[in-house]
């Protein structure tokens, strides 16, 4: 059975989550150096790692689409 893969416009929207979560990730890590509060760096590391994962989950069905290649 072949995968399903992802329409047009639900690659576009993928792209732009992908795009929002790397902002997210970077505003994150670069709030964290700036913040002396370590229960709030605390928070800002939890939503860089959950970032993380959210963006690998994301990599896998974006990359898979043969309109990106």
């Amino acid at each position: 059975m072949e995968k399903e893969k992802l329409a047009l416009h639900e690659t576009l929207d993928t792209h732009e989550i992908l795009n929002f979560k790397t902002v997210c990730l970077l505003r994150s890590k670069l709030m964290q150096g700036l913040c002396f509060d370590n229960e709030l760096k605390a928070l800002m590391e939890k939503d860089v790692q959950q970032s993380i994962k959210d963006i690998n989950e994301l990599l896998v069905f974006y990359k898979e689409n043969p309109l990106i290649q």
